[in-house]
């Protein structure tokens, strides 16, 4: 690594540069890509980072979930900050730092750099000129039909068009490949555990098409029709045949759009708005895409709890944290309609437990072991549904310090459970019912409380989240997470995860689970549970059994029923 950064800064001079910026993302902006270039300059594998090398310091900023891992992986040649601290920012006061124009837009640039500091955009990716990352992109886009995701492409595209009049604008430029699958309901295998078509598309306010990615990929959808060949731009073609274009006005998404693309569609278009409306649609799922995602959570319920019954009752060998989630990975695996997971296994006992986004490797990890609080949080892309859950589960008697904690992280669990949304309608107020029980013995964690959920698309979806400043009205046929955790350094992590959707009964606004899976109550205090909370605890095991047990052997049938 340290040659890497040498390397790096002797290219500064050539460039007239004083330091290199390197984000996370790749130039889709997806949060998990097969490109991880920041990984090869700073050796930090988490999902959310960005580094700065200067000519004789290193810094790498990053957030809450990251904060033990950042600094095992990275903090020997990098001193690590908050992204916070990149606000107003004076380290680089008076620099000229270059950057790759296609990893970056225009409002990260101006709300974290151009105070301060200089940039200078770079055409060649440096650290792509120092180790170029192979990808195999050779797989193909799919289409999906209507009877998996509910609604025609067809039905989508009037939404948009309506938006597009309704906003005066001739275009709407879709940069995120998540929201182009969504609108043509394709999927593809460009990201390492999501379904993403590696994409971006242009649609008119008469509903035209046009779609930019390699030819190659599109074969498929060419022979079934789901794209004809005048709707179609190749990657390369796409800055002159965009100026091919009839009309004045463009609306783009200033969060996924690059500096790259937007300077494209300025040389010609005025952009009249920085907002891809697709992702609040995309965030409301229908009723069949609610029934698949119910379908997907009933075999990911049933794979999980053989997983949690082997772990505490069958297996008597002592295994590693690699081994316990290969485990659980065979046990998905033995279902036709189970794909890949949709995020790496986090797998973590006793300190590991505390890291949040721990990725057990098995060069490294640890052996479990009986006294340990063992923390798994996983998901699976199923044919027709995402998941994800987290179980924190223990093999001995535990202490009762860790009994009253867990017990406080459930109840803060259950209390986002019953909300009530047509009183606490937005992420916000919802995140403060999730902490509440922690804070009174100050407590917290250093994450958002829960995020949305894609169907069979990224696990992690806006705009809607259940966090300290999310003010996103959730909406019926919404999907969010529900993870309160807590985290003691060196020691062990709890978190309890359920997939939630928002169901509409009455005028009444509620969430329904999705994820069916016993919470562990070796590790609950129960004289700190009100009757109200120790009913919702009997009436969601009963579903778990009621949904489940067909899956299940006599011995794991006999132990479910205990939690009812």
């Amino acid at each position: 690594m340290i040659k890497k950064i040498q390397i790096l800064r002797s290219k500064f001079k050539k460039y007239n540069i004083d330091g290199y910026i390197v984000p996370k993302n790749d130039d889709y902006f997806t949060e998990y890509s097969k490109i991880n270039r920041l990984k090869i300059i700073s050796n930090f594998s988490g999902s959310a980072g960005l580094a700065i090398i200067l000519k004789k310091k290193n810094y790498l900023f990053t957030d809450g979930r990251y904060t033990i891992q950042s600094q095992i992986e990275s903090g020997k040649n990098f001193k690590i900050l908050s992204f916070e601290k990149l606000n107003n920012c004076n380290l680089f006061k008076n620099l000229k730092l270059g950057i790759d124009p296609k990893l970056f837009t225009y409002q990260q640039i101006k709300k974290f750099f151009l105070k301060n500091n200089k940039i200078e955009y770079i055409n060649k990716n440096l650290i792509d000129e120092i180790q170029k990352q192979k990808v195999d992109d050779s797989f193909p886009f799919f289409s999906l039909k209507k009877n998996i995701v509910g609604e025609s492409t067809n039905s989508k595209l009037d939404k948009i068009s309506k938006y597009l009049k309704k906003e005066k604008s001739d275009y709407l430029f879709i940069s995120a490949p998540e929201n182009v699958a969504w609108i043509l309901n394709i999927r593809g295998r460009d990201g390492p555990n999501s379904p993403i078509p590696n994409s971006r598309l242009i649609i008119s306010k008469t509903k035209k098409i046009l779609l930019i990615s390699k030819f190659k990929k599109c074969k498929k959808l060419f022979r079934k029709k789901v794209i004809k060949s005048n709707e179609f731009i190749d990657t390369k073609e796409f800055p002159k045949k965009i100026l091919d274009l009839k009309g004045k006005r463009f609306i783009i998404d200033r969060n996924s759009c690059s500096i790259f693309y937007e300077n494209i569609i300025k040389s010609k278009f005025k952009i009249i708005k920085g907002e891809d409306p697709t992702y609040l649609l995309k965030a409301i799922k229908n009723k069949i895409e609610i029934n698949n995602m119910k379908k997907a959570h009933i075999l990911d319920g049933a794979a999980l709890t053989k997983f949690i019954y082997w772990m505490k009752n069958v297996n008597k060998k002592k295994i590693t944290e690699v081994e316990a989630q290969n485990k659980l990975e065979k046990f998905r695996s033995m279902n036709k309609n189970y794909l890949y997971p949709s995020f790496d296994t986090i797998a973590g006992s006793g300190k590991n437990g505390a890291i949040v986004h721990y990725r057990a490797k098995k060069e490294n990890c640890r052996i479990i072991k009986k006294k340990d609080i063992f923390l798994c949080d996983s998901g699976g892309q199923y044919k027709y549904g995402t998941t994800d859950v987290t179980r924190t589960i223990c093999f001995s008697k535990p202490s009762q310090n860790i009994k009253n904690i867990f017990t406080k992280v459930l109840k803060g669990h259950i209390a986002v459970a019953t909300t009530n949304i047509n009183k606490d309608n937005i992420g916000k107020k919802i995140d403060k019912r999730a902490r509440k029980f922690l804070k009174q013995n100050n407590l917290d964690y250093a994450h958002g409380t829960g995020h949305g959920v894609g169907f069979f698309l990224n696990v992690h979806e806006g705009p809607q989240s259940i966090s300290k400043i999310n003010k996103v009205k959730i909406k019926e046929g919404m999907i969010l997470s529900n993870e309160p955790g807590y985290y003691k350094k060196n020691r062990f992590g709890i978190r309890i995860e359920n997939l939630v959707y928002v169901k509409k009964t009455n005028k009444k606004i509620f969430f329904e689970n999705l994820t069916l899976a016993p919470i562990e109550k070796d590790l609950i205090n129960f004289k700190l549970l009100t009757s109200l909370e120790k009913n919702y605890l009997f009436k969601y095991h009963l579903n778990v059994y009621s949904n489940i047990s067909k899956y299940l052997n006599l011995k794991e049938k006999k132990w479910l029923t205990s939690f009812i």
